[in-house]
């Protein structure tokens, strides 16, 4: 009987379909892709890495660390730093990561250079390996020279390929690699450097990596360096791809639930129409049981339908993914398909049209026949319980799912609440649409104006379920293109000459002067000459550092024990500061203690607070400090900002080196600026924040078009929930249409009637979203991206009236055959 019934409701019943396609689809190609890439990572964890494990520090191994690098008998070791390289060829300049390596590396995976000997003779030859991309901005191939500090190499070939490098770290500072037998002779290493020394290892079989990382990485955090193995930093890895993983699920979901939404607004149309069926059936001795597993085993194969097909669409999907992620990913992603999504994807199908049908359904269980045969549904008996039950369940169901996602009940919980809190609102404005326009009904109004607000609360209207389904898919893509907006004005760089967009770091003292006057005859302002000391913290408060460090119960962050701060000292705030607590010393008082301004987040993770005692070791010298205030600062601008900043009058004679700011106004300009710099003074490295701002832009858009892609689906899925919907009205829409025909109503007063009815709806669905949307691009701006929020007028110029536009076509399509046919013809054939 269920397929004898569903066959002739076939038409119908694959909008239903289309529905849990979409969102299953979405669900399976993301988990599939979240599994290839977890199995990826933990596969090529080694070749990532290039060894079974490494030790690197920022500063020379102290004499305990070298003992044990010596123990563990290191088998190849790199010193990287970043530096200016130019190109003798056509004078270009570039910033780079210099890498140079003694020892056979890498022990696993390989350097990808073309040519293929390049990797194995380069160490031998004493040439360099430069980052392929670069060589083709720069128009370089092999037997091409580059310069690097005081030494000028042969390139030996393009490096496609190394580990320990991403494509986003290569697109800011490429990689070189040169032998490490060079690396004095370049004079590149000065004070203030950012100097990185890493000690590869290759792990005998018996060795328990493990528990070697549990018993050295303590004893070499006291030292200031640091242990990782290949496994720890594929879960790392692994990790950071997971928040990226749950991003894509929430998408996902969400074009779950509207296709979810689709369904129940389907099928509570569907089965009120087919309650006249469900009457004569009991009649002729159906039971309740038998009559409800009548359209039950309808659903439940649509969705079991809907869902092996929606899982074979997710299989070809995901392998579009290695294609959009692949500049945020160190390897490519090799696809294999595996069971668990599929098993889940079909069953999500069977689960989520048999749950969210359950409501509708229930009518069949306890409608009386007697009653409907009459056309009466006032006194239909109402399953309060059941329904209760069934909700409860369906909210457990999209807890449980976003758990699963998440792996977090609170956040879980929270986005339980919301999607109830959204669907509550929504759900609430449009009964109070309804309500106002019974209450305030404009009876001067003309006849076709009146029957289409008539049309919003008549009997089987849709005004709730399309505007639910409306809202939604506006509220998602309104609040995706507001979080774009965002997160691109967060990367902003104001072009204006007030704003520097070069920084000249690892300036020396002895260079300062020659660089300030290589810089203004070009007729350009230095705006920052910043200087900077290097320091560690000796004790907080009355406790030293290291006894901090040997302290198993302290909960004090380790960074804090370990970081080599580089400090400044000024008399003023910046723009990107505000003083949260204490009072702002310019210059130090003598007799009075040195009171220093540190930063929120120094205060928060040192448990430290006005007047404070903290002790620096300023590169020998032990310096007596207070916390005098404390700061936020705004880390997100494309500026200089320090954690610890100290006052005029205290460390103008340590040691230190500077960096200088100057704006540029276009690229001929910085080119020429970086070639005079880097002849004359090759250790300073020079930073354009305009090349810096497009790799952001870059990443930007890739992350963009994710969104974008992700969202494809939800709005999809939600045109195919309003297509379902209006489509699915279209019957009793008809039955009225050819009864104002057959009284006299013409083809324009319907048309008009019909018209003005969508337009309410698609107006008021889409404004509901819209301004849902704002609300909560209002709170992501605040509370997560901590940016003020601008609204764009896009969503208002064109979600707004293009929504709209659609309702209205989706509702003409459905009174076509009313207006080109006879009323008696009509309805003989819906019949």
């Amino acid at each position: 009987m269920a397929w004898r019934d569903g066959k002739a409701s076939i038409s119908r019943l694959l909008l239903f379909m289309a529905s849990i396609i979409l969102g299953i689809a979405a669900v399976v190609s993301i988990q599939l892709f979240s599994q290839n890439l977890k199995q990826n990572i933990k596969n090529q964890s080694k070749a990532l890495m290039g060894a079974d494990f490494i030790i690197d520090s920022r500063q020379l191994p102290s004499s305990k660390v070298q003992a044990i690098i010596d123990s563990l008998n290191v088998a190849a070791s790199e010193v990287n730093f970043v530096s200016m390289a130019a190109f003798p060829k056509n004078e270009g300049t570039k910033l780079v990561k210099v890498r140079a390596i003694e020892g056979n590396f890498p022990f696993y995976g390989s350097l990808d250079t073309e040519p293929v000997s390049a990797a194995q003779n380069y160490q031998e030859l004493g040439g360099a390996l430069v980052d392929a991309t670069l060589m083709l901005q720069y128009n370089l191939i092999p037997g091409d020279s580059i310069k690097l500090g005081k030494l000028t190499f042969p390139i030996l070939g393009a490096l496609k390929s190394v580990p320990g490098s991403t494509a986003i770290a290569a697109s800011a500072a490429p990689p070189v690699l040169i032998p490490f037998r060079f690396i004095a002779a370049t004079e590149l290493l000065q004070l203030g450097s950012r100097i990185e020394y890493q000690y590869f290892f290759v792990a005998p079989e018996t060795m328990d990596l493990e528990a070697l990382d549990k018993k050295i990485d303590p004893i070499l955090d006291d030292e200031n360096a640091d242990l990782d193995t290949h496994t720890s930093t594929s879960q790392r890895l692994g990790r950071r791809y997971d928040n990226v993983g749950k991003f894509l699920n929430l998408a996902a979901f969400i074009a779950l639930l509207l296709g979810c939404v689709g369904i129940a607004s389907s099928v509570h149309i569907y089965i009120k129409e087919k309650l006249k069926n469900v009457a004569v059936l009991k009649c002729v001795g159906a039971t309740r049981k038998q009559s409800f597993f009548i359209y039950l085993i309808q659903i439940a194969g649509i969705g079991l339908i809907g869902g092996i097909v929606g899982s074979v669409i997710g299989i070809g999907l995901q392998y579009a993914f290695p294609y959009v992620l692949q500049g945020f990913l160190p390897f490519d992603v090799q696809i294999s398909i595996s069971a668990q999504p599929l098993v889940i994807g079909v069953t999500l199908g069977v689960l989520m049209a048999v749950l969210f049908a359950l409501l509708p359904l229930l009518g069949t269980w306890y409608v009386s026949p007697l009653e409907v045969l009459r056309g009466t549904e006032e006194n239909l008996e109402k399953p309060r319980k059941a329904r209760l039950v069934t909700l409860a369940a369906i909210l457990l169901f999209i807890f449980l799912f976003s758990f699963w996602l998440l792996k977090d009940a609170l956040f879980g919980l929270l986005f339980t609440v919301g999607i109830l809190v959204t669907f509550s609102i929504m759900a609430g404005i449009a009964s109070l649409c309804m309500q106002l326009i019974k209450k305030y009904f404009p009876t001067n109004w003309g006849f076709t104006e009146r029957q289409s607000l008539l049309n919003l609360f008549r009997p089987n209207n849709q005004t709730m379920v399309l505007i639910l389904a409306i809202g939604l898919g506006t509220f998602l893509i309104s609040t995706l293109y507001f979080t774009k907006d965002i997160l691109l004005a967060k990367a902003t760089i104001e072009n204006n000459s007030k704003n520097a967009n070069i920084i000249l770091m690892d300036v020396q003292n002895q260079q300062k002067e020659a660089v300030v006057n290589a810089i203004q005859p070009k007729g350009l302002e230095v705006i920052d000459n910043i200087p900077i000391v290097t320091m560690r913290i000796h004790q907080i408060k009355d406790r030293l550092v290291n006894d901090i460090r040997k302290d198993t119960t302290s909960k004090m962050n380790r960074w804090i024990l370990n970081h080599e701060f580089r400090v400044t000292y000024r008399d003023s705030l910046l723009d990107s500061e505000e003083l949260l607590s204490g009072t702002w010393t310019s210059e130090i008082i003598q007799g009075e203690p040195i009171k220093v301004s540190i930063s929120d987040n120094i205060a928060e993770d040192a448990n430290l607070t006005i007047g404070d005692q903290v002790i620096f070791n300023v590169q020998g010298v032990l310096m007596e400090t207070v916390v005098g205030s404390i700061r936020k600062v705004d880390w997100g601008r494309m500026q200089l900002n320090f954690s610890v900043v100290f006052p005029k009058g205290i460390l103008e004679n340590a040691p230190q080196f500077n960096v200088l700011t100057t704006h540029v106004p276009n690229e001929a300009v910085s080119a020429d600026l970086q070639r005079d710099l880097v002849q004359k003074f090759p250790n300073i490295s020079v930073l354009d924040l305009r090349q810096v701002y497009t790799i952001i832009e870059d990443i930007l858009s890739k992350i963009s078009w994710i969104i974008n892609f992700m969202a494809f689906f939800s709005i999809l899925t939600g045109i195919i929930v309003l297509i379902g919907s209006v489509r699915n009205s279209k019957y009793q829409r008809i039955k009225e249409s050819v009864l104002l025909r057959t009284l006299g109503a013409k083809s324009k007063q319907i048309i008009r009637i019909t018209a003005l009815e969508y337009i309410y709806l698609g107006l008021l669905g889409s404004l509901v979203g819209i301004l849902l949307s704002l609300i909560s691009s209002q709170l992501l701006a605040v509370f997560l991206f901590k940016e003020p929020f601008i609204p764009s007028v896009i969503p208002f110029l064109v979600f707004l009236p293009g929504i709209t536009l659609l309702v209205l076509l989706i509702g003409f399509s459905n009174i076509r055959s009313v207006l080109k046919s006879p009323p008696l013809e009509v309805l003989r054939k819906e019949v």
